[in-house]
């Protein structure tokens, strides 16, 4: 590892750089991310800092409201007064790395603002070979509430903006000339897909194609944020419909399983990889 990123490699190849995200102004909620992360002939799938979000870095984990904390980046959505500036963005700092090697990584972070530590995160990160064309990233994190007190974790969704039920595990694509396709099992579209629940929700660009999949029972529980015709991107929300209570010394676990696949798959397709990848 150097000193700013952590190399991943599948199948012999270089297929992700983790950052530490230290370098980043405390507006963009400081945060350690994956990008690039490619495909396994090397296109990328991930964008960091885009002009149309620039909090948006990679994947990672972001929350937008940790009892009133921002560690999401940019502004915050406050009810009846809508997206405001302020001064309460939290980091993720980066406390160990009990394992660390390019097959994976566990990683120990403190979610800290205000007063200080809000929560402690466990987080597993590995890459998993599927085909000689498609690859996983498996990317588990348990959030501890070491606050001394109940949190209470929610969205601009449960703040009063309808629709916008985003914060937790976040892959933020690459914006291409078109919109990516998005489709699930059993519908298909920006608008038949966001904000439902499903066993796998996938994204295809020009020559890529991503397929994210809960694989705990809270983490299929968990509606999909999609986003296609603004900008593409794909999140498990923890608040999408109501604000998410974390009582002192709880954990909240998530685990999404991310086939990364060359070319554009169909649904058969789609559902074959990602049944592989889970059951890995």
């Amino acid at each position: 590892m150097s000193d700013d990123y952590l190399v991943l490699r599948c199948a012999g190849r270089m297929v992700a750089r983790y950052r530490t995200g230290r370098d980043l102004p405390s507006t963009l909620a400081p945060r350690p991310h994956l990008h690039p992360v490619t495909t396994l002939a090397g296109t990328p799938v991930t964008e960091t800092r885009p002009a149309d979000h620039p909090h948006h870095l990679g994947v990672g984990v972001a929350v937008p409201d940790v009892e009133g904390h921002n560690f999401w980046g940019g502004r915050t959505f406050v009810r009846n007064e809508g997206p405001t500036e302020l001064d309460n963005h939290g980091v993720q700092q980066h406390a160990a790395f009990p394992l660390c090697d390019p097959d994976g990584f566990v990683q120990e972070l403190r979610w800290a603002a205000g007063e200080g530590e809000l929560l402690r995160e466990r987080r597993t990160v590995a890459p998993v070979q599927v085909t000689d064309s498609a690859w996983a990233l498996d990317f588990t994190f348990a959030l501890t509430n070491t606050s001394g007190r109940e949190l209470s974790i929610g969205s601009p969704a449960t703040n009063g903006r309808p629709g916008a039920g985003y914060g937790g595990f976040f892959w933020r694509a690459p914006k291409e000339a078109a919109a990516p396709e998005v489709f699930t099992a059993d519908a298909g579209g920006e608008d038949g897909v966001h904000g439902r629940r499903a066993d796998w929700v996938a994204l295809t660009g020009d020559d890529w194609t991503l397929v994210l999949a809960g694989a705990t029972d809270d983490t299929r529980h968990d509606p999909w944020f999609v986003r296609a015709t603004e900008y593409p991107g794909v999140g498990s929300s923890l608040a999408a419909e109501e604000r998410l209570t974390v009582a002192a010394d709880e954990t909240v676990v998530r685990r999404i399983v991310t086939v990364v696949a060359d070319g554009r798959l169909d649904r058969g397709q789609a559902a074959t990889l990602i049944h592989k990848a889970v059951t890995a």
